[in-house]
Order: C-alpha cells, then structure tokens, then sequence
C-alpha cells in the first residue's frame, strides 16, 4: 500500500482524502521516474511538468461524482502514477505499463480502468470531451466538477478554441480547465512553432475566470482549484522535466527514454530536494 493512503481516508474509505506535501509529490516523481525507466519509454519531461496538478487535484478535489478528462494523453504515466497514489492502480498493475496486452498504454485506454473515462491523445480533442461532458451533467442536473488538463501546444488548435467557445456560451461553471504551461511541444518551443504568448491573455475576452499560478506549488494549485461558481481555467506556469537538471526545459525529453545512469541521478536529484 502507497504510503499516501496511510494518512486520511473519507468515512467511507473510498477516497483517501489528503492535504498534498512536498514528501508526497517527491514520492509520486520517484515512482513516476521508475515507472518509464522499466517500460523503457519517453514522454517523462511533460510527465514531470503536469504530476503535481494531477496529485493535487486527485488527492483534494476530485470525489466520486467528479470527472477527470487527461486531454494530454502522453502523460498518462503522470495519472498512472497518481491513480497509484491512491491505491486504485497498484504495482503488479503498473509493471505492465506498455506491454503487451496491458491496460496501461502510453496514452490512456478506451475501457477497463475506471477512473478514465475516454482514450485521448489526439491532441485537441479532450476539451470537447470535457466540455460535453459538463454539459451532460448541467441538462440532468446531476452533481459534479469536471476537469481537463490540456497541454499549451493544444491551444494553437482551432478544434479547443471551438470547445471553450461552447463551454462560454452555455456557462459550463462546473467544468475547470488546467493548461500544462511548459512552453515546449514536440518540434520546439511553443514560441518557435506558433507562438500564442501571453497564453492567459487569449481567455481575457471570455466570461470565465483566469488564474495564472506556479504548477510545481501545491498551495498555489490548491487555491486556483477552489470553485468560484464560473467556468474557470488555471494555467500552470510549469516546467518541463522538472525536478531533473538534464531534464529541464529540454525539448529532447518529450521523446527521450532514460537509461539507467541517468536514472540514477534523476533519482538521486528528486530525491535531495
């Protein structure tokens, strides 16, 4: 059993109901850093950028009538390992990450893991999802939060600007929309590709709320997460491959496997902080 699900569950010990700490998030990078380094894949630099959010979010604001919509599809290691935190998936499960016939595939599943409700990575279509699926929940006034993280790079897609288009129009306050902000994609920067800088500054015309927050801050994120009524986007300054200096701000580690020099020093770095 994760250590996270030794502190506090709810009265039902459905949700292990928590209050991230730095401990936990550096727990959640290790584990995060040894889940790619024995499946031996890439994507670990957006992975790093976005798992803090992901706990935070899961641990303290995610309950059962909440949706969670990873439009980002290629950190799914990042909700792999935070599904883990909460004892949902466990270490048998998380062996078979990429494998043959497993559930955990690089980008997440169509079906069999229930905490995931649609197969995405196709970038710019999971805001649609999310969008829709509020709209759902606001017609049968059902209870519940939806939220969706998105990459930057995906806002240089019409198909999300169309999505937030009708999440304004109908007033969608249940849903919150995250921006993983790490200013990289996978030909170059953001700004070299199809620079949208400010990135905050495109939402400015829309009846919804803004934060621009640090991502890497748990009582930042915390705080931004906080439901003020509105349809609502945070946009998570963060870093890619944070925690890992050969790591950060390195285009190169949205692709990049680690070997096992590297990771041992990644590890030895997350775990010094």
């Amino acid at each position: 059993m994760p250590d996270f699900l030794q502190t506090r569950r709810d009265p039902d010990g459905l949700v292990p109901w928590m209050t991230i700490s730095k401990p936990d998030l550096t727990k959640a990078r290790l584990r995060l850093l040894q889940l790619h380094f024995e499946a031996g894949v890439g994507h670990i630099g957006g992975n790093l950028s976005c798992l803090d959010a992901l706990m935070v979010l899961h641990h303290e604001f995610v309950g059962p009538d909440d949706r969670f919509i990873l439009s980002k599809g290629h950190s799914a290691g990042a909700l792999y390992t935070t599904l883990w935190s909460l004892g949902r998936l466990d270490d048998e499960t998380l062996k078979t990450f990429t494998r043959d016939d497993t559930l955990l595939g690089v980008h997440p599943p169509v079906s069999g893991i229930a905490d995931i409700r649609f197969a995405t990575g196709s970038l710019g279509h999971g805001l649609s999802l999310a969008a829709g699926t509020a709209k759902a929940l606001q017609l049968t006034g059902r209870p519940g939060r939806v939220f969706c993280l998105t990459s930057d790079g995906e806002w240089q897609e019409g198909s999300t600007y169309e999505a937030l288009v009708f999440a304004a129009h109908h007033r969608l306050a249940n849903l919150t929309i995250l921006i993983d902000h790490n200013g990289l994609q996978g030909f170059g920067s953001t700004a070299e590709v199809a620079s949208m800088a400010p990135l905050a500054s495109r939402f400015a015309g829309f009846d919804l709320d803004i934060e621009v927050v640090d991502g890497h801050d748990p009582d930042a994120i915390r705080e931004a997460l906080q439901d003020s009524g509105r349809l609502r986007i945070v946009v998570l300054e963060t870093r890619k491959g944070h925690g890992v200096s050969f790591m950060q701000d390195r285009m190169e580690w949205h692709y990049l496997p680690i070997d096992a020099a590297q990771y041992q020093q990644a590890v030895a770095e997350i775990a010094s902080r």
